[in-house]
């Protein structure tokens, strides 16, 4: 938390991982990992290097990190991954690694240890770098499941992108002048088409086997049985989430899970987070920037106790994670179960708002080349989307390379997203990537989109 699927049988008994298992050449997995690993580290840059040093070592919130500290954990990750375990190489600064255990301090703690300056910090994650792209260079991609593919170089890729996210969520929070431009998503004629599509009932494969990249809550693939039910076309809009406003939706009880309303009561929450009314118009706050909130965007930055009491009002309920996964990879006509809704392909910009592109969703309706076989909309990219379901393991899980990168999360304490935003970079988003997190939690790009049992 924070790399291809074919079942050619639409009532098989057992699960079909459909990716083919024809290994990369070595080059192609060189080229990929050295292009994922730069991708990365030019967007940690983009992201420290905007602010002076004051903000960097600032926390800015409670729930968040000083931005240094997340700059100086990507590089002990990478070391302690990539040059102690992979390539067996001595410690560069093993008096550090305490301080970036993001087990060992919470975040609220993490402004008093004793974190690299911001010069510091900078040069280590740069010389660890440059041993980790000599290690690439001669590297062997096989002879363990660690190496298997470029796995550990994919893992640290998704591990640094996971914390960009991170850093943009910090930067959301931050107050003071905007420090990010990026140019808008291009306008789109208002969607038309359906408001729900119907996804047939019966079997499918979800998760994967074979996926070279995937992490370990992701696998194995396993047959899943599903009824038939209604999702909605698009994830539900700002103006969508308005009316349930005006309709008194956080004045009225019974539309809440107990401990949302608890929450809610308790907290004054009254609309999603940033968002303000001035006179007759919604403003919100996007990375120091004050807007009209635009009526069409999905909406984003709200918790899952806000997600759910909406689909209530809206005589509707979130989806089950396994619902989700189903309206995004499941095509009818041949019983795959594909990588992505458009297919296998790797994510373009035509499919969907990912790696930042943009610092806020599209309009509902964008990208329909990216749609899933069914018709359904904006599945990747954009914003997480709530599902109803707890965070728990896949039949026949285990844990790898570390329990603590699933394991140690699993139970109803977390609730699944799926999908990504439009923060998420592609190399950490697919249509089998399990996203969690608390459900009070709003600071995430988080949105919903809702739906209903065919008999309903």
């Amino acid at each position: 938390m924070t790399a291809r699927e074919t079942d050619t049988s639409t009532a098989t008994d057992t699960a079909t991982d459909t990716t083919t298992d024809t290994a990369p050449d070595t080059d192609a997995l060189r080229e990929r990992a050295l292009a994922s690993l730069t991708t990365a580290r030019a967007r940690t840059t983009l992201l420290t290097s905007c602010v002076d040093e004051p903000d960097l070592t600032a926390q800015h919130s409670p729930l968040m990190s000083p931005l240094v500290w997340d700059l100086a954990h990507i590089g002990n990750q990478e070391e302690q991954w990539l040059l102690r375990t992979v390539g067996g190489r001595e410690a560069i600064r093993p008096e550090i690694d305490n301080l970036y255990d993001a087990f060992e301090h919470p975040r609220a703690e993490r402004p008093s240890l004793p974190l690299l300056p911001p010069a510091e910090a900078r040069r280590y994650a740069a010389e660890v770098r440059g041993r980790a792209l000599d290690l690439l260079e001669n590297a062997e991609f096989g002879g363990s499941r660690l190496t298997e593919a470029g796995f550990a170089f994919g893992m640290i890729a998704q591990h640094e992108q996971q914390h960009d996210e991170t850093m943009l969520i910090t930067h959301q929070l931050r107050t003071g002048p905007p420090a990010l431009t990026a140019p808008g998503p291009e306008p789109v004629p208002p969607f038309t088409g359906p408001a729900e599509v119907l996804v047939p009932g019966g079997p499918f494969t979800m998760g994967t086997s074979t996926e070279p990249w995937a992490l370990d809550n992701e696998r194995p693939a396993h047959p899943r049985q599903v009824e038939p039910f209604w999702i909605d076309t698009t994830p539900v809009t700002n103006a969508a989430y308005q009316a349930f406003i005006e309709d008194g939706g956080y004045d009225t009880e019974r539309w809440w899970a107990p401990e949302g309303w608890t929450h809610i009561r308790r907290h004054g929450i009254t609309a999603p987070l940033f968002w303000r009314r001035d006179g007759g118009q919604w403003l919100r706050r996007r990375f120091g920037a004050t807007e009209p909130v635009a009526p069409d965007e999905p909406v984003v930055h709200v918790c899952w106790y806000e997600a759910d009491a909406y689909a209530r009002w809206a005589g509707r309920r979130l989806p089950t994670e396994t619902e989700w996964e189903k309206a995004a990879r499941f095509d009818p006509a041949t019983g795959r179960s594909r990588r992505y809704p458009w297919g296998d392909a790797d994510p373009a910009p035509e499919h969907a708002n990912l790696g930042q592109r943009h610092l806020g969703p599209a309009p509902a309706g964008s990208y329909p080349a990216g749609a899933s076989p069914l018709g359904v909309r904006q599945l990747i990219g954009d914003v997480w989307e709530w599902t109803a379901s707890d965070f728990l393991p896949y039949p026949g899980f285990g844990a790898f390379p570390y329990r603590e990168y699933s394991e140690v999360f699993f139970g109803p304490e977390h609730k699944v997203l799926r999908g990504g935003s439009f923060a998420v970079d592609p190399v950490a988003c697919r249509g089998t990537f399990r996203n969690w997190d608390y459900p009070v939690r709003r600071q995430i790009f988080s949105g919903f989109r809702t739906a209903r049992s065919e008999a309903v």
